[in-house]
C-alpha cells in the first residue's frame, strides 16, 4: 500500500472534517441529491469522452495509486549486474538457467530473446514498442483520472445553478439561507472531489509511470549491454547514472 497517498487522502479528509466541526456539524454538510449531481455528472461526461473499456480500465488503474510497488532501481541494477557476471563467465546461453529467478517480466523478454541469439536492433525495437505500449496504456488511464477532476467543479457549478433556480422559484424569506446552503454544497463537492482525489491521484499515476518507465529504460540498456558481450564493471557504472548520487554504491564513504 502507498502510504504517502493513504496520509493525504486521511489527513485532507481529517482537516476537512475539523474545520467543519469546529463550527459546525457534519449533517448541514450533508446533501446526497448533490453528491448525485457532481459525481454522477462527471461519470457520465467521461462515458461520452472515453470508450466503455478505457473508463472501466482507469478504475483499476487509479487503484494503483494506492496499491503498488515502485521497481528498486538499485535491487534491478545489481540484478542486471549479476547476469552480466554471469553471461561474461559461461556466456549467453548460461542466462538460460537464471530466467526462472528473475520477477520482472521486462527483463524475462529481453533476457530470452537475448539467449535465443535475436539480433540486438531487434531486441531494442521489441522492448522500446513494448515501452511505448505501457506508456500509452498508462496515458489512456490518467486521462480518465484528469477529466473526472476537470468535470467534477463543473457539475459542481452546474448543481449550485440548480439550486438556485429552485430556490428562487419558490422565494421564501425564512428559507432563503437554508436554500443557498444546499445550492452551494454542489459547488463544494465538485471542488474536494477535484482537488482532493481525482486530480492528486492522476498526478500520482504520472509519477508511477515515469518511474515504471525509467526502470524500464534501466532495464533495455543492461540487457544490450549484456548482448554485447560489455564487462560488468562498466555496465555497474553506465547503469548507476541513473541513479542519485547519493544513492550510488559508495557514496556514504566519498562523502
Amino acid at each position: 500500500m502507498d502510504l504517502a497517498t493513504l496520509l493525504g487522502l486521511l489527513g485532507g479528509l481529517t482537516i476537512l472534517g475539523l474545520s467543519i466541526l469546529m463550527k459546525s456539524s457534519f449533517g448541514a454538510f450533508v446533501d446526497y441529491a448533490s453528491v448525485g449531481v457532481v459525481l454522477g455528472g462527471a461519470v457520465c461526461a467521461v462515458l461520452i469522452s472515453f470508450p466503455l473499456r478505457n473508463f472501466l480500465g482507469a478504475v483499476r488503474v487509479a487503484m494503483k495509486a494506492l496499491f503498488n510497488r515502485q521497481e528498486d532501481y538499485r535491487q534491478l541494477i545489481e540484478q542486471i549486474v549479476s547476469l552480466a557476471e554471469t553471461a561474461r563467465r559461461d556466456g549467453l546461453l548460461a542466462l538460460e538457467g537464471r530466467i526462472e529467478e528473475l520477477s520482472n517480466p521486462f527483463v524475462v523478454l529481453g533476457i530470452q530473446m537475448a539467449v535465443d541469439g535475436t539480433r540486438p536492433e531487434v531486441i531494442e525495437d521489441v522492448l522500446r514498442t513494448e515501452m511505448s505500449a505501457v506508456a500509452a496504456r498508462h496515458k489512456n488511464g490518467k486521462g480518465v483520472i484528469d477529466q473526472l477532476g476537470r468535470f467534477a467543479p463543473a457539475f459542481g457549478m452546474i448543481g449550485t445553478l440548480i439550486g438556485l433556480v429552485i430556490m428562487l422559484g419558490n422565494m421564501d424569506p425564512e428559507t432563503i439561507g437554508s436554500g443557498m446552503a444546499v445550492a452551494l454544497l454542489t459547488t463544494l463537492y465538485g471542488a474536494v472531489a477535484a482537488n482532493l482525489i481525482f486530480l492528486p491521484v492522476a498526478d500520482k499515476l504520472a509519477f508511477l509511470s515515469k518511474h515504471e518507465l525509467t526502470a524500464m529504460e534501466i532495464a533495455l540498456r543492461g540487457i544490450m549491454a549484456i548482448q554485447s558481450g560489455e564487462n560488468p564493471r562498466v555496465i555497474e557504472q553506465k547503469l548507476n547514472t541513473f541513479l542519485p548520487p547519493n544513492q550510488r554504491p559508495g557514496a556514504r564513504e566519498a562523502a
